[in-house]
């Protein structure tokens, strides 16, 4: 029997090739083993913007809200699927809510939890670089006298 990541890897072909209603059965029957399959349940909400079906796609992009409220991505997809459905306001709120979302986890030091370990506090901050060392002298550029062998004229 495939594992969860074998059948989303197939949902995502489908998607790829474009064979949307064989993509939404996959990543339906993943969902149904794993309610809480993030990556999943994002994925749903593009293939019914895909579709044209602003409305299940909107539905959807806020089932991967309420699994990760703070990540960038699902704010702009909703932002995405607000505006092609005609609801400028909204897709303008969550187009702010993406950017302060990746705001937010660049400014933290450890993403995966927001905090930083006393450790990783205590470091010294890194050195600046040193300048290159001078490049040599081209003695191809001075003039100097050359040594040519005398012509005959």
């Amino acid at each position: 029997m495939p594992t969860l990541q074998d059948q989303y890897d197939d949902a995502m072909y489908e998607f790829s090739t474009g064979n949307y209603s064989a993509a939404i059965s996959c990543l339906q029957s993943v969902l149904k083993e794993d309610p809480s399959y993030f990556d999943a349940q994002l994925s749903l909400g593009m293939v019914h913007y895909r579709m044209g079906n602003f409305a299940l796609a909107i539905a959807e992009g806020h089932k991967a809200e309420g699994m990760r409220p703070k990540e960038p991505l699902v704010h702009t997809n909703l932002s995405l699927f607000y505006m092609k459905s005609g609801d400028k306001t909204t897709a303008e709120h969550h187009g702010l809510q993406a950017r302060i979302a990746s705001w937010r986890s660049s400014d933290s030091p450890n993403p995966a939890d927001g905090t930083a370990s006393e450790l990783d506090m205590a470091k010294p901050p890194a050195a600046a670089p040193k300048p290159p060392a001078k490049f040599p002298d081209m003695p191809w550029k001075k003039n100097l006298p050359v040594n040519r062998p005398p012509s005959e004229e």
